[in-house]
């Protein structure tokens, strides 16, 4: 009968209880998780679906994108929204979206919108949340119009309407009092818009700009910028001083041209013959 090995004990392993306690005590704080922010939703309505996102990425206190795009590609009639760590987001959904191509050619069928839940799911879980990947999944395939969410755990929901993201609470409020089935295409993004707009007027890790993506059976829109919400506005003043407002006492200049000269090594010539 084979044993179990002692260097693998079966449940958990708190082996690094100890280091971790040893460098708190010498004043070495454990790392934080870092805060992320977005808004992203998602509506059914009598044709489809429509998804939406703001373009704020943030590190921590600071902006680092005022424009990103959050919106990604799965395949022509899915598409999926990304909150949390981008990078994770990214990348997760780059990876499922080539294998729900390898999956296409090696059925010879329209890859369905659940396939692509249950991949995303299954790599999530695999991960335990270490990839900080929130999802919100929405599509039409032969069987209708899909939407899910995917938390980073793995765990999924399938409802007529969906938020994600340190936005969520103020966007499904718009959801919760607005929203009634089968809306109209012009209904479902407005309603779209006004959810992401409470995510990006309530929320400090939302803002800048509304995305927006409709899908049909028949086609996907895309609707990069649909609405501007915090354009930047000309001042009401000229702040211009005149030269010589502020004295100076030194002057140093430094030419940051580099001369290199060029020394020619003895060797055979090469041959242009």
């Amino acid at each position: 009968m084979a044993k179990a090995s002692v260097y693998s004990p079966a449940g958990f392993d708190f082996s690094n209880e100890l280091r971790n306690n040893f460098m708190r005590e010498k004043g070495l704080p454990l790392p934080k998780a870092t805060s992320t922010g977005t808004t992203i939703v998602g509506c059914l309505f009598k044709d489809g679906i429509v998804l939406g996102a703001d373009t704020r990425a943030t590190e921590g206190p600071i902006v680092a994108d005022k424009n990103c795009e959050k919106i990604h590609y799965i395949t022509e009639s899915i598409r999926c929204c990304g909150a949390g760590t981008a990078a994770d987001t990214e990348f997760t959904t780059a990876l499922i979206s080539s294998n729900m191509e390898l999956h296409g050619l090696t059925t010879g069928r329209k890859p369905r919108v659940v396939t692509a839940m249950t991949m995303l799911k299954q790599m999530l879980f695999r991960y335990q949340g270490q990839v900080g990947a929130a999802l919100v999944l929405g599509g039409v395939d032969s069987t209708g119009p899909h939407l899910f969410t995917i938390h980073p755990h793995g765990s999924t929901d399938k409802l007529p309407y969906v938020t994600m993201g340190s936005g969520s609470l103020a966007a499904m409020a718009v959801f919760e009092s607005s929203w009634r089935p089968n809306l109209e295409r012009e209904e479902a993004l407005t309603l779209v818009k006004l959810a992401i707009s409470a995510g990006i007027f309530n929320d400090l890790g939302s803002g800048s700009n509304i995305d927006a993506c409709i899908i049909t059976a028949s086609e996907t829109e895309m609707l990069r910028n649909v609405e501007m919400p915090n354009e930047r506005v000309e001042k009401e003043r000229k702040y211009g001083f005149r030269r010589g407002t502020t004295a100076w006492k030194t002057e140093s200049i430094r030419d940051l041209i580099v001369n290199e000269e060029t020394t020619l090594m003895g060797g055979d010539a090469m041959d242009t013959s």
